[in-house]
């Protein structure tokens, strides 16, 4: 137990000559938002995923069967933007990814342009979000959240992927000694967990007593903190900032 708690502080607050530096607490407060963000975007943008693709296509799949509460095109947007925002990632990946701070401080303060759009356009105009304005937000949204995905996926960081957490517990499972595994690095592995599942319940609380537009105000906070951090490790030159 006690090695697990040690993985665990170490993901949170990594000591100095961490081979992923200051990465892990900032992928850790990315992963806050997607919690945030898909509260957001489901229950209020008709059943719409903006962070967790796999879910949309299983949604799509619902709705060509004529499932109620599911709008098809809403579904195929949010695919086609979260690539969009992918391929921006990778294009970021191709400029920066040789300084992986300068790499996250640019995706993380373009995702926060992005966001703040979302937040502000949500203020802006009637609820619930129809036709046009749910299209709007699903295209912000989802693009900075592609954007997000794919830099997370070039930092390298492991299990903190800040969008999915579908490997995250199958390794805890699979590569338990129980499994006949090296180790489940369950303390590692669930600190994730519970940063997806503390913005999903932050935003999810916020929407369903009224305050929809609050939930994507925490997330922009929070990435506006996170841009600060990133900025700090863009300006390093220790060995964590090369590719791994």
């Amino acid at each position: 137990m006690k090695q697990h708690l040690i993985a665990a502080r170490e993901l949170i607050v990594p000591p100095r000559g961490h081979p992923h530096g200051p990465l892990p607490p900032m992928l850790l407060a990315l992963t806050v938002v997607t919690g945030l963000v898909d509260a957001f975007s489901y229950l209020e943008l008709g059943h719409v995923l903006v962070a967790n693709m796999t879910g949309n296509v299983v949604f799509l799949g619902f709705s060509v069967a004529d499932a109620p509460g599911f709008v098809w095109w809403a579904l195929l947007l949010a695919v086609a933007i979260f690539l969009i925002g992918a391929m921006s990632g990778g294009r970021l990946h191709t400029r920066l990814g040789m300084h992986r701070g300068r790499h996250l401080f640019g995706a993380v303060l373009t995702q926060l342009v992005l966001i703040t759009a979302a937040w502000v356009t949500a203020l802006l105009i009637d609820h619930p979000y129809r036709e046009w304005s749910l299209a709007v937000l699903i295209v912000f949204l989802a693009a900075g959240l592609g954007l997000q995905n794919a830099t997370a996926r070039a930092l390298a960081v492991p299990d903190l992927t800040t969008t999915v957490l579908t490997l995250t517990l199958t390794g805890i499972a699979a590569d338990s000694t129980a499994a006949g595994g090296s180790g489940s690095k369950l303390g590692r592995r669930l600190i994730p967990v519970t940063a997806m599942f503390l913005g999903a319940a932050i935003g999810a609380t916020l929407v369903v007593h009224g305050h929809g537009t609050a939930t994507l105000a925490v997330a922009v906070l929070l990435l506006a903190g996170i841009t600060v951090f990133a900025y700090r490790a863009a300006r390093s030159t220790q060995a964590w900032t090369s590719k791994p």
